[in-house]
């Protein structure tokens, strides 16, 4: 995620000199570690929030297929850059990044119902065009200007209790490895050696083109609700996320509640909607909202119950609307849904700790899946997201607080967001990460796309 279209007096607010005391995260043990940028950069290259230098001034876009695997094959060490929605330093690099925003092809095959895209292409690009062909996707995620390969290849997600996140939807993907060779992985080919590639937190290689899975096209309508209590979560959780095809609860922490309620269905061209005045004591929301208390919902999606196509619905913010200046910090954790409440009730407890720094916390419902470096394997999942304002030392002091109350419910953090979880604590929650060694190990051998991320939160303990 990518993602909350927050503030531009926030965003006004991160300039200059502010933005040059955002440190860059080392690792998830150390994940704000400060440094500054490369001297000799003539204009700072950042990460989307705002929250990160990178740090080599090496940008290489190659045009083609045929390019990026002679830069590849050059390269001594390199990392893939793509939307620049990560949070911490897992797409960064010392020595040189690379950019595949010049691949941009989009071709569905209407028999095998799938879409093959290059690795550049977006969410803000996919969409339109399944729709304009008849199709469209399982889920997307709250932001659309996201890279398809980049969020995939960190298990970014939507919501609903069964969706699962986005890489579930690859079914095979060209990767370029660290000898400029083409591999090419599917699901009906490849078993596990597919199941351990599919979220290659970068590691495996430069993801060229990537498979989706494809459905008809339909439409969707999202009604929100306002003030739905905790309390209703205890016996009803399940309830209130199956309500709707994706389900999505905000709070601040505070006043024991959920202060909106975002529920989107998929309906039938002309169909009457039957649209509750109250949901489980939430009542009915009279007008757009954003998720964030009184700020201009002009970015968000259509609400008010009322349909449109799949893709201008179920993302949170409307495709080609400008965010601001993205200043803002994100984290989340992944928890066993049967175990939600339970761990929202413990992290209820720093509600005091966590307001005063806090945008907005959003809850979703992820399906389980099988593969092995996502945060959801083998468990049906609640993610508990925190979109902080840009208050780097105060974010700092409190994502330890939060990680011990989650700790008993071995949450799993989101790949490419911020937190600060002990590597060893890290490794222990990934039985199949011995797998995903051993493929880097062979595809890999000399760690050209290791970089301190990996080497600190995969291989040290």
């Amino acid at each position: 995620m990518n993602k909350r279209d927050f503030l531009k007096s926030s965003g006004a607010i991160l300039t200059g000199s502010m933005l040059s005391r955002f440190a860059a995260s080392e690792s998830l043990a150390d994940s704000q570690t400060s440094r500054t940028a490369p001297a000799k950069t003539p204009e700072v290259r950042t990460n989307w929030g705002g929250n990160l230098h990178y740090s080599t001034d090496k940008l290489i876009t190659p045009g083609t297929v045929a390019e990026v695997q002679q830069a590849v094959k050059s390269a001594s060490s390199l990392k893939t850059l793509g939307s620049r929605h990560a949070f911490n330093t897992i797409a960064d690099s010392s020595v040189e990044q690379i950019s595949v925003k010049n691949l941009t092809t989009m071709t569905v095959d209407a028999q095998a119902h799938t879409v093959t895209v290059g690795g550049g292409v977006t969410y803000s690009d996919l969409p339109p065009y399944l729709h304009s062909q008849g199709f469209a996707l399982h889920n997307l995620a709250s932001l659309p200007g996201i890279t398809v390969a980049g969020a995939c290849a960190t298990a970014t997600h939507g919501s609903g209790i069964h969706n699962g996140n986005l890489t579930t939807a690859v079914s095979a993907m060209e990767i370029v490895t660290a000898d400029g060779q083409l591999l090419q992985l599917s699901r009906a080919k490849d078993g596990d050696r597919f199941l351990t590639a599919a979220v290659t937190l970068g590691a495996v290689g430069v993801i060229t083109k990537i498979t989706l899975d494809i459905q008809p096209t339909f439409q969707m309508a999202q009604t929100l609700y306002e003030n739905l209590s905790f309390s209703q979560l205890e016996k009803n959780l399940d309830a209130i996320f199956s309500s709707g095809y994706s389900v999505s609860l905000f709070t601040d922490w505070q006043h024991n509640r959920a202060g909106q309620v975002w529920i989107k269905r998929r309906v039938e061209p002309n169909a009457k909607l039957d649209i509750p005045a109250q949901f489980y004591g939430a009542t009915l929301a009279k007008e757009k909202l954003h998720p964030v208390p009184g700020h201009s919902a002009d970015s968000c999606t259509d609400q008010l119950s009322v349909p449109g196509p799949w893709f201008d619905r179920m993302p949170h913010f409307r495709i080609g609307a400008v965010p601001s200046a993205g200043a803002e910090i994100q984290s989340e954790f992944f928890v066993a849904r049967n175990q939600a409440y339970a761990a929202i009730r413990a992290v209820e407890e720093l509600r005091d700790h966590i307001t005063p720094h806090l945008f907005i916390t959003e809850f979703r419902t992820i399906a389980a899946d099988n593969l092995f470096m996502s945060p959801c394997y083998h468990l049906p999942s609640m993610a508990i997201h925190f979109t902080w304002k840009p208050e780097l030392e105060a974010v700092r002091k409190v994502l330890p607080l939060i990680e011990a109350k989650l700790a008993p419910f071995n949450a799993r953090p989101h790949w490419a967001k911020v937190f600060t979880m002990a590597p060893a604590h890290l490794q222990s929650l990934y039985p199949r990460l011995p797998d995903f060694k051993a493929l880097l190990q062979q595809y890999d051998p000399s760690g050209k796309f290791r970089n301190q991320f990996l080497q600190t939160n995969l291989y040290s303990a």
